[in-house]
């Protein structure tokens, strides 16, 4: 316990924050193949589907992902003849577009926007797949501008997949995102890497959350059934098959998560004539110095540790140094200490 404390001044304290970027590959095997659709779980619900790393009963798997898919009750599809699920692929496009997109004046559900800008007359994407990332992977944040998203866009319903490929980029969303959300900040997916043309989805980078229209699947096929298009597939089949039509699709899903530390810190400083004794009881014998042969001689101390104390002398955090500091009332130290949080 220390005997004698120093006040922080304002000039001996900061706070730095630091982002920190983890690659993570979602590869198409894991998605669908490696463990036989045994990584996959379905729900009685059968709203959603969700995928993990190894089979979801093992006590080491991690959950990765959802898959789930909707269209909005403006669309055409909520009207058409033998919907499968129609009130629930309703209600998921609802339940996403509530979160993720900001409502409208009268505070109604907006239908989520192409260009994301909101405006009347403005293409709309009312029919969609929603894949919420878990936070294990996406941690604090997407980082903009790192989202690739590749699928097959045709074949058959089976693992492995054939057929062509189609990747979506958030490109140039470094610096060009979107901020009218509730959930955060988005980017615009594009099926380019330079991001031109028209975008085909959204990825809400605070959320984890990624939405593609389901245009971008030209010729699903569900259940062994190929040449359906896409609008026919959200009709015919349920939630869970399209779940499935859209994993046997995904050929890798790549993005890089951010961890935000923020750091203060500590600048303990040790001026020439202080802290040049120990409280240490094996510092003294007899009422006696240890380390002075004499009485004129320069008392040392050697520093080992850093406490950090409340104002009421609590001791919160402890620092050890790697190896002990000397120190006598002819040098000066500055201690720097990082507590991150």
């Amino acid at each position: 316990m220390a005997s004698t404390f120093k006040l922080f001044g304002s000039d001996d304290q900061t706070t730095v924050p630091t982002n920190l970027h983890e690659v993570i590959p979602v590869t198409g095997t894991i998605v669908s193949g490696t463990y036989s659709d045994n990584n996959i779980k379905n729900y009685a619900h059968e709203m959603f589907q969700s995928v993990y790393d190894y089979p979801f009963l093992s006590s080491s798997a991690n959950h990765v992902y959802d898959i789930t898919a909707g269209f909005s009750s403006n669309s055409a599809l909520s009207g058409a003849t033998g919907v499968v699920q129609n009130e629930k692929k309703i209600n998921i496009y609802n339940q996403f577009a509530k979160i993720l997109v900001q409502p409208d004046i009268t505070g109604s559900i907006q239908d989520f926007d192409q260009d994301g800008d909101l405006s009347a007359g403005g293409t709309k994407m009312k029919e969609c797949i929603f894949m919420p990332f878990s936070r294990l992977l996406a941690k604090d944040e997407i980082k903009k501008g790192s989202v690739q998203l590749t699928f097959i866009t045709g074949g058959a319903h089976a693992y492995p997949q054939t057929g062509d490929t189609k990747t979506l980029f958030d490109a140039g969303a470094q610096t060009d995102y979107k901020v009218n959300s509730p959930a955060g900040e988005y980017g615009l997916l594009y099926s380019n890497s330079s991001g031109t043309g028209n975008s085909i989805g959204h990825v809400y980078y605070q959320a984890g959350v990624a939405v593609v229209t389901a245009s971008v699947f030209e010729n699903f096929g569900f259940e062994g059934q190929t040449g359906y298009s896409v609008n026919q597939a959200l009709v015919s089949a349920s939630i869970t098959s399209s779940a499935n039509a859209l994993r046997h699709r995904t050929q890798n899903l790549q993005f890089n998560n951010t961890t935000e530390l923020n750091s203060t810190i500590y600048f303990c400083r040790a001026s020439a004539n202080e802290f040049n004794y120990s409280s240490n009881p094996t510092y003294l014998s007899g009422s006696k110095v240890v380390v002075k042969n004499t009485r004129t001689d320069t008392p040392v101390s050697y520093i080992t540790t850093v406490g950090l104390y409340s104002s009421d002398n609590v001791l919160l955090a402890v620092a050890k140094l790697s190896e002990p500091l000397k120190k006598d009332p002819t040098n000066e130290l500055t201690l720097r200490v990082r507590l991150d949080f």
